[in-house]
């Protein structure tokens, strides 16, 4: 049978409760009574578990970072950002993909509690009721990770999706275009809105008029289905350009477009968000605002950490982006 602390504690002539005392480092046990443990544990060859070094310690040494979707570029390289931040200061990293499902990511979030995990970090996007969230994260130090988390305040990590925002609409007046649409928007998702709403306003600025807005989510089908409710104003040249609020919005929608015989970029130009891999190898590379994943990741689980260690006030990041202009945009048809 493995040795137990209770066999330590017998053969060092001392209680368990000093035993854990000895291995916490929490509380102080005599130089004497510690190398009499000590030397009790090298006897009988107890090796103390990680597992019972961190709860005697308060502590998991352990992370929850919940996903919507772990297939998207986006959010693989923001856990890559926060497993190396974790592991670098010794803790481990539970992941947990929701689906963009708020019944899945009530469950994780419930799991993530009994299971005692020193804090979370939220990247998730079916957020539940703010209630229900206030409640699923009561006590637990939390970072939100590129969106909101209602009736809960957190520190945060995030992009500039404002400026994100405001640079496509930039480069595409810049170009000639007049008359955009912006795919997949979902309202509920704080990034997605701010994009929207940084693009409007200099949409507006500059033609007096709002894009269209056509409604979605952050997938292939979703640019896919909105570049189909656009190809007859298209054709008629009622809009020339689609800023897509995120990349796989952008590359379904030039799937249909090619599919539909329009000519990218020189009927319709195209610009996404997040610049991951498959933009750049896109047909044609894909022009896209830059945002850096793994460097988010990274400063939120740093964000957590600190928190964690009692050392760091509550704060909001916000990290810039970069306009990557590629194959995808070109001068409208209508100033040519």
């Amino acid at each position: 049978m493995p040795v137990s602390i209770a066999d330590v504690a017998q053969c060092a002539g001392v209680s368990r409760t000093t035993v854990s005392h000895v291995l916490s480092g929490n509380r102080p046990v005599s130089e004497e009574v510690a190398n009499r443990v000590r030397a009790a544990m090298t006897e009988l060859g107890y090796v103390p578990s990680r597992t019972a070094r961190n709860l005697a310690r308060g502590s998991t040494q352990t992370v929850g970072l919940l996903v919507p979707d772990i297939s998207n570029s986006f959010f693989a390289d923001l856990a890559k950002g926060v497993e190396a931040a974790c592991i670098e200061n010794g803790f481990n990293v539970l992941l947990c993909n929701t689906g963009w499902n708020r019944e899945r990511e009530v469950f994780y979030l419930e799991t993530l509690r009994s299971r005692a995990v020193d804090g979370v970090l939220y990247a998730s996007g079916a957020t539940p009721a703010a209630s229900t969230l206030a409640e699923l994260l009561a006590g637990l130090p939390v970072v939100a990770v590129d969106e909101a988390l209602p009736g809960v305040t957190v520190s945060s990590v995030s992009s500039d999706n404002r400026q994100g925002g405001r640079a496509a609409a930039e480069h595409l007046l810049s170009l000639g275009h007049r008359s955009a649409a912006v795919i997949g928007v979902n309202s509920e998702l704080a990034s997605s809105a701010e994009r929207l709403d940084g693009f409007q306003r200099q949409w507006k600025k500059a033609t007096g008029q709002r894009a269209m807005v056509i409604e979605g989510s952050f997938d292939e089908d979703s640019g896919a289905r909105a570049a189909r409710d656009l190809i007859p104003a298209i054709r008629a040249r009622e809009v020339t350009a689609i800023f897509a609020t995120n990349d796989l919005n952008a590359l379904g929608a030039m799937t249909i477009l090619r599919e539909a015989g329009i000519g990218v970029p020189h009927e319709c130009s195209v610009i996404g968000f997040d610049d991951f891999i498959a933009a750049r190898h896109a047909f044609p590379p894909l022009t896209t605002i830059r945002q850096d994943a793994t460097l988010m990741g990274t400063k939120a689980a740093q964000a957590l950490l600190t928190q964690l260690s009692g050392e760091g006030a509550r704060r909001h990041t916000v990290l810039p982006v970069e306009l990557v202009v590629r194959s995808s945009t070109a001068e409208s048809p209508s100033a040519q």
